[in-house]
C-alpha cells in the first residue's frame, strides 16, 4: 500500500504498519480522516484494538530481543537513519501535502519547516549517537567507564498540532540509540505517521524496528502500549489530562515516561524592546501553527509605557494575517483541527467576554464563502483582563492572545510564575543584564529572549509544573532512551 496525495477527497486506506506488513485491525472497523479546510473525506483508516497494540509489541519485542538493530554499531544505525532523512527529503512534496491536507497546517510551514526537520532530527540524532562519548575515570589499577545500551521497546504517542515532525522528534533518538519502537499518532493526522514508516522500511529499516498502529486511546490501542511490562520506554507529547493518565497507567510496571504536555506560556515585552522585532515575534508566538501550538505566547505582558503603541501595531499586524485554504502558499493562518476544538477555542473567547474583557480584534468563527466548510478561526486579540482570569490561565490552543500590562521586572516575573504550567517564555528587551536576571527566575523549561521558536537540538526540552516530566534532546534523549550502565574493571599487573 503506498499512500497517495491527489488534489481530490479521497486518499487510499490507511492500515497499520507491523512487523513490516501492512494489516487491517483484527476487527475490520475503521474510522475517517477529514480535511479541516472543508471538512471534505480524505480516507479511512484501520481502528485499532488492543489485540492490534499488542501485536505491534510482540513485533518490536521480537525485532529488539533477536533482531539485528539494537546490536548493529551506531554507525551502522546512523547510516540507516540518514538514507531514511534522504527519503523523506526526496518526498518533501508527498509529505508536505500530506501534513496540509490531514491538520490544516498551512503548506509553507509544512514544505519548509516540519518535513526538513523531520529529516534534519533523523540526521541529528544519528550523527549525535554515533558520535557521542562515554565516560572514563581511570583511577590507579582502577578503570570506571560507562555503558548506553538501548532501552527495549519503545511506546511513542504523537499529537495532531505537528504530526511528522514531532513523531520524528520521539522516533529519531530512540532508533538511533538502538531501540525498537511503536508510534500511535493522534486519530485526527494518520496520514503521514503511515507514509513515514513506509518510507523508512524503503529506506533499509530492519521488519519490527518501526511499527505504526492506528487508532484511538483509552483500552483501544494506547492501554497496551502504555500498561505492557514489555514496553520499556514511554515519550508521549499531548495534553496534560492525557499525560496524567499514561503516567498512572506507566506507574505499575515503573516504565520511564516522558511528558510534554500543556502550556500557558508568557511572553513579556519591556518598554525598551526593539518593536521592530518584538511584535512580529509575538505574532508568531501565538498564530504560529494556527494558534495550536503547546508552547506558544498565550499570554502576552506588556510595560505599561509603550501599551497602547504595542497593542496598536500588534493588533495591525493580526489583521494583517491571511486566513484561507492552508493549501495556498498566500495563507499565513489556516483552519483549527476539528469542530470539537472549533467550540472549545470559540467558548474561551466567549468566556473572556463574560470575565470582562475586551476583544480588541477577530472573536469569531469565519465563514466567508470558501471556508464556511471549514473550521476557521479569526486570529483574535483580548485587552481588559487580569492574569487570575480563566482566560489567562487556562490552556485555549488557539490564535487568541491575551494583553495585559505590567509596571516592574518584578511584576512581570510574578505574574509569568503565576501559572500552573512551566513550558516555554517570550522576552523583549534591550537589557541583557535584565534578561539574565529574569530567565534565571523563570520557571519554564525554555525561555527564547528577543525571538522565537529556535531550537539547538542539543539543549534539554520538556516543561515544568503541568507541561511535563523529563528532558529529550542530545544527552537528555541518550539518557532517556538508553539504559546507563556503570562499569569498574580492576587492572591486574603485569606478570
Amino acid at each position: 500500500m503506498t499512500t497517495e496525495v491527489t488534489a481530490g477527497p479521497a486518499i487510499r486506506r490507511i492500515r497499520h504498519l507491523i512487523g513490516g506488513d501492512r494489516f487491517e485491525s483484527v476487527t475490520g472497523e475503521t474510522f475517517e480522516t477529514r480535511d479541516p479546510h472543508d471538512n471534505s473525506l480524505l480516507g479511512t483508516v484501520t481502528r485499532g484494538t488492543a489485540e492490534d497494540a499488542t501485536r505491534a509489541i510482540e513485533a518490536a519485542r521480537a525485532a529488539f530481543d533477536d533482531g539485528p538493530w539494537p546490536r548493529m554499531t551506531p554507525k551502522e544505525r546512523q547510516k540507516i537513519l540518514h538514507a531514511v532523512a534522504a527519503n523523506v527529503e526526496s518526498h518533501l512534496e508527498e509529505l508536505a501535502m500530506l501534513e496540509t491536507r490531514d491538520s490544516g497546517k498551512i503548506i509553507t510551514q509544512a514544505r519548509h519547516a516540519d518535513v526538513p526537520r523531520t529529516a534534519y532530527n533523523l540526521r541529528f540524532f544519528a550523527d549525535y549517537a554515533a558520535m557521542a562519548g562515554n565516560e572514563a575515570y581511570p583511577d590507579g589499577d582502577l578503570l570506571s567507564y560507562t555503558l548506553y545500551p538501548p532501552a527495549g521497546v519503545v511506546t511513542a504517542i504523537s499529537p495532531w498540532n505537528a504530526p511528522l515532525m514531532l513523531a520524528s522528534w520521539k522516533l529519531a533518538p530512540a532508533l538511533a540509540f538502538g531501540n525498537t519502537a511503536i508510534l500511535k499518532p493522534a486519530p485526527q493526522t494518520p496520514l503521514t505517521a503511515s507514509r513515514f514508516g513506509e518510507l523508512a522500511l524503503e529506506a533499509g529499516l530492519p521488519e519490527g524496528v518501526l511499527n505504526v498502529v492506528q487508532g484511538f486511546g483509552g483500552d483501544e490501542v494506547a492501554g497496551p502500549l502504555t500498561t505492557d511490562p514489555r514496553v520499556d520506554r514511554i515519550t508521549f507529547t499531548g495534553s496534560t489530562a492525557t499525560g496524567v493518565r499514561i503516567l498512572r497507567a506507566a506507574a505499575p510496571n515503573l516504565t520511564p515516561v516522558s511528558a510534554e504536555l500543556g502550556g500557558k506560556s508568557a511572553n513579556i515585552v519591556f518598554d525598551d524592546a526593539d518593536l521592530d522585532v518584538a511584535v512580529p515575534e509575538s505574532i508568531r508566538g501565538i498564530f504560529a501553527g494556527n494558534g495550536q501550538m503547546c508552547f506558544a505566547g498565550s499570554r502576552l505582558f506588556v510595560q505599561r509605557g509603550i501599551l497602547p503603541e504595542f497593542l496598536a501595531r500588534f493588533t495591525a499586524a493580526a489583521e494583517q494575517i491571511v486566513v484561507g485554504d492552508p493549501k495556498d502558499p498566500a495563507t499565513t493562518l489556516g483552519p483549527l483541527i476539528e469542530q470539537r476544538h472549533l467550540d472549545k477555542v470559540g467558548g474561551y473567547v466567549e468566556l473572556a467576554r463574560d470575565e470582562g474583557g475586551t476583544v480588541v480584534s477577530g472573536g469569531h468563527r469565519i465563514s466567508e464563502p470558501g471556508l464556511a466548510e471549514g473550521f476557521y478561526y479569526a486570529p483574535t486579540v483580548i485587552s481588559g483582563l487580569g492574569n487570575e482570569s480563566r482566560t489567562a490561565q487556562e490552556e485555549i490552543f488557539g490564535p487568541v492572545e491575551t494583553v495585559i500590562g505590567f509596571d516592574t521586572e518584578e511584576e512581570a516575573l510574578r505574574l509569568a510564575n503565576a501559572s500552573p504550567y512551566g513550558l516555554a517564555g517570550l522576552l523583549f528587551t534591550t537589557d541583557l543584564d535584565r534578561a539574565h536576571r529574569m530567565v534565571n527566575r523563570w520557571k519554564a523549561g525554555t525561555v527564547w529572549v528577543n525571538c522565537y521558536l529556535v531550537r539547538d537540538l542539543r539543549l534539554p526540552f520538556g516543561g515544568e509544573g503541568r507541561s511535563g516530566l523529563g528532558r529529550e534532546g542530545g544527552q537528555y534523549s541518550r539518557e532517556f532512551f538508553t539504559e546507563p550502565r556503570a562499569v569498574t574493571l580492576r587492572i591486574r599487573p603485569g606478570r
